[in-house]
């Protein structure tokens, strides 16, 4: 690999304000600053070894559909500019520049906000003893990967440790109350539809993704990331083929391969070969070569 992966920020000039599974977040008063470090989780877990370049991807992409779809809702990016870094901060600019974003400080409602417009993964294992997915009965006879009638908000916890499990909208107005979870739903629903629209336009199916919403001056914004690998499964539509998995631009290759090696998804947490560290970023530069040519 040309470039080693960054898989921890420690900059002691500017308060920390967390640590998620893939992004360091700092504290700057009124305004956050979130930096893509190059690590990546599987099945909750958070890898030994990082996919170089990933965190860049990662930025760039979220970038990118923030202002694809700031004209249906809010976002709380305000620069992802070199030139906006805090001064406190520029010494640090080699290491910063692609990886972060200033954003304005929400508070971030305690929901995912899946959207899925194909049957797969989870939803998939959840209809095949079910025929339903969060309790929305869905039609007989789909298969593995099959494109669902209209797409379906099926939200889950968001868990800082351990699993997101999934909850009912009934739920998620009793945690986050009617109003905001009404918009939420509404939202996250329109911006998976433009976004899986631009990328079919591009020769990537959005089989499904999930959103993070914040609370800013009485309204709601679309915050953390926005329709990337990490978050979305991104399908090579020229392959698609329903009725099994497909090829993917995401980090389904290494949940795959873990799979493959039988862990038990308890620690120790296993590294990855060279060829599937290799691979893994591959496909990441080709999701965002094909989204934002």
């Amino acid at each position: 690999m040309n470039e080693s992966a960054l898989l921890k920020t420690e900059y002691k000039e500017v308060p920390l304000f967390g640590r998620g599974k893939v992004r360091d977040v700092y504290d700057l008063g009124d305004r956050l600053l979130i930096v893509s470090t190059d690590r990546i989780s599987a099945f909750d877990y958070v890898l030994p070894v990082g996919i170089p370049g990933k965190g860049r991807v990662l930025n760039r992409l979220s970038a990118f559909w923030f202002g694809l779809t700031a004209k249906i809702t809010d976002n709380h990016l305000l620069s992802v500019d070199d030139k906006d870094l805090p001064r406190e901060l520029k010494a640090h600019a080699a290491d910063l520049s692609g990886r972060f974003m200033l954003v304005r400080k929400a508070e971030v409602f305690p929901v995912e906000c899946v959207v899925r417009g194909y049957l797969s993964g989870s939803a998939w294992k959840e209809y095949q003893n079910s025929g339903s997915i969060c309790g929305i009965r869905l039609p007989k006879g789909l298969r593995e990967s099959d494109r669902l009638p209209e797409p379906v908000f099926t939200p889950t916890t968001k868990a800082s440790i351990g699993h997101d499990e999934p909850i009912t909208f009934k739920q998620v107005k009793e945690t986050v109350g009617s109003k905001a979870a009404e918009k939420m739903r509404k939202k996250s629903l329109e911006v998976y539809g433009l976004a899986a629209g631009f990328a079919e336009s591009k020769g990537i199916i959005i089989a499904d993704t999930k959103f993070e919403w914040g609370a800013l001056n009485g309204g709601i914004m679309l915050c953390d990331e926005a329709l990337t690998p990490d978050s979305s499964r991104f399908w090579d539509k020229e392959a698609y083929k329903p009725g099994g998995s497909q090829e993917s631009f995401d980090k389904q290759y290494v949940r795959d391969y873990l799979e493959s090696i039988k862990w038990n998804k308890q620690p120790p947490v296993p590294g990855l070969p060279d060829e599937v560290v290799a691979r893994t970023s591959e496909k990441y530069r080709k999701a965002l070569e094909l989204l934002t040519g």
